[in-house]
């Protein structure tokens, strides 16, 4: 794998970062600028709106520059949102510093991942996108513990500080690893937006925006879970987390593996499996060791989901794959959000706080039932005649994107 990558996945680690570690850190936040915690958690949820938003505007802006100086462009970004949070003297300053970093977040992955694609040979796609994910996966198990240590003994100021550096660092390796290749002449914002014709590329940020919300339905009420159904200290959640994140981190690379193998299946198979787990969470949540492995195994079906659907998005969009790619960035958000939102509400109504896990299953087996949907649309449409065009213009059979 070139070592290009290395500065793309080193990119995503600070990125994955930011937008988790505030979690950490929340209540220090809240304190210094004397706001409450549900005010201070608009510094989440503002995180995530700017995600959604960003990643088609600033895409659709980079189609006037070259892939790599667009990068370097959001990498600049992301330092001075993180370096405006470090030292914002206002909660509204560090808001918009919040943002300003957002920004950056789904134009890197969605840019970064028609990079990464066109680093390798066709056979390799699905891999070298895992490998860029893999900085996102490894900030959930180091970056983001850490930088809540560090928040916490140091002051949630540090922790910015340093995530702003770990900006620079990104910076500098895109400048210097990433190949410059020009700006691709027959994309334009037009051609970009032609993209979403296709109703494969919608069915794709669908089924993101679903089975990734299903994981996030469970996830984000994981302290009181673990604390009040499974018996673990709050101290103890750190360290599930952490369980959580290594999941994810298998999951990613064995995912990229065997979607350049068999994308569809792979893609089939990490689908129903997430929809039982997240199903027997319900019962093992009631149990400390089978609550903490079925944590685990969640991270990883969850994350061994992405490398398969971003090159999805990626083979169907392929004649301008950039905004579709970015667009399926921001799905993730929009999963994230409207998962947290619909595992509030059940929790609300006295369901009991392992009932988003019931969500959680019910929104990913809907996604698997749009992959199915998708699979056979493709087999219908597509005769063995017929070519598509690969991200960086290779030419692969109907055969070869679905398995």
């Amino acid at each position: 794998m070139p070592l290009a990558l290395l500065a793309l996945a080193i990119g995503a680690f600070g990125i994955g970062t930011t937008e988790f570690v505030i979690m950490g850190v929340l209540p220090q936040v809240a304190g210094d600028f004397g706001v409450t915690i549900p005010a201070a958690g608009w510094l989440v949820s503002g995180y995530a709106l700017g995600v959604v938003f960003g990643a088609p505007l600033l895409t659709v802006l980079g189609t006037k520059v070259s892939r790599k100086k667009m990068l370097m462009f959001l990498m600049a970004l992301f330092v001075i949102g993180n370096a405006l949070s470090a030292f914002a003297p206002s909660f509204g300053v560090m808001l918009i510093g919040r943002i300003v970093a957002s920004l950056a977040h789904g134009a890197f992955f969605g840019i970064g991942s028609v990079v990464a694609a066109g680093l390798v040979a066709p056979e390799k796609k699905a891999s070298a996108i895992s490998l860029m994910f893999m900085g996102l996966t490894v900030a959930n198990v180091v970056g983001v513990p850490a930088g809540t240590y560090i928040g916490q003994a140091a002051g949630w100021r540090v922790t910015f500080v340093i995530v702003a550096a770990l900006g620079v660092i990104g910076f500098l390796g895109v400048a210097r690893l990433v190949p410059e290749t020009g700006r691709p002449e027959s994309v334009t914002v037009r051609t970009e937006f032609a993209a979403f014709r296709n109703v494969q590329v919608w069915l794709a940020m669908a089924m993101t925006v679903l089975g990734y919300g299903g994981v996030f339905a469970a996830i984000t009420y994981i302290t009181p879970m673990m604390t009040e159904v499974a018996g673990y200290t709050e101290g103890a959640v750190t360290w599930l987390l952490v369980l959580f994140g290594l999941g994810m981190f298998l999951g990613n690379l064995l995912g990229g593996k065997f979607a350049d193998r068999r994308l569809m299946p792979m893609l089939l198979t990490t689908l129903a499996a997430l929809t039982v787990a997240l199903l027997l969470f319900t019962a093992t949540a009631h149990n400390k060791v089978l609550a903490a492995i079925t944590l685990s195994l969640i991270g990883a079906l969850g994350f061994a989901t992405v490398p398969p659907l971003q090159k999805w998005v990626l083979d169907q969009a392929s004649a301008a794959p950039t905004l579709a790619s970015a667009a399926n960035i921001g799905a993730f958000n929009l999963g994230n959000a409207l998962a947290a939102w619909l595992g509030g509400v059940v929790i609300a109504a006295g369901l009991g706080y392992t009932s988003p896990n019931w969500i959680g299953a019910i929104l990913s087996g809907t996604a698997l039932l749009l992959a199915l949907l998708a699979a056979r649309l493709h087999r219908r449409t597509r005769t063995t005649e017929h070519v598509v065009a690969g991200p960086v213009g290779h030419r692969s059979t109907p055969e070869t994107v679905l398995h």
